[in-house]
């Protein structure tokens, strides 16, 4: 009986210590920054779903596997996000989701340092960038930021739009 006990126990406890969190849909974020015409543009996306394994005291299972609705583009210019949202960028009807997931956590004391993929339009890619966990009410608020080339994903062909985008992740992550 002791034995049982023990092994219900010690199960409870590996529960408890690698919490699983949800992305909070009302309160993250994705924004980004590109230049068009030399000019800078900014724009959002919504819609995050997944899961977040995490625990600072044990990185080694820690994951992220969370996507974002690639319909959501907002960039304040409806016609602008009508295309967007067509084949030639985003193709929203046939790649609904852009996805990120981790494949291994590193860092400490509140700075952590994320490798994974992206995956835009059925094309993934090696990112690797360094983010923020700070604990709140119930979960975690991760910050992050990368840059990223809009061409690996083949995102618009030949256009006035740069090549190079800045990617700002801010994700409020509760139990």
């Amino acid at each position: 009986m002791k034995r049982i006990f023990l092994i219900v126990l010690v199960s409870l406890l590996a529960d408890m210590a690698q919490a699983q969190y949800k992305p909070d849909q009302q309160a993250s974020t994705l924004k980004f920054t590109i230049k068009n015409l030399g000019f800078g543009v900014d724009g959002t996306f919504s819609g995050f779903d997944g899961t977040i394994n995490f625990n600072p005291d044990d990185l080694a299972a820690s994951n992220f596997d969370v996507t974002l609705n690639a319909s959501t583009v907002n960039t304040d210019n409806g016609l602008r996000d009508g295309h967007l949202k067509e084949d030639g960028f985003f193709d929203v009807k046939n790649y609904p989701k852009i996805r990120l997931a981790s494949s291994k956590i590193t860092g400490s004391k509140n700075n952590y340092q994320f490798t994974g993929q992206l995956t835009i339009k059925g094309k993934s890619k090696t990112i690797t960038f360094p983010f923020t966990a700070l604990p709140v009410a119930g979960g975690y608020n991760f910050k992050g930021s990368f840059k990223m080339n809009r061409r690996d994903f083949n995102l618009g062909g030949t256009s006035t739009v740069s090549d190079e985008l800045e990617v700002n992740i801010n994700v409020i992550a509760k139990k």
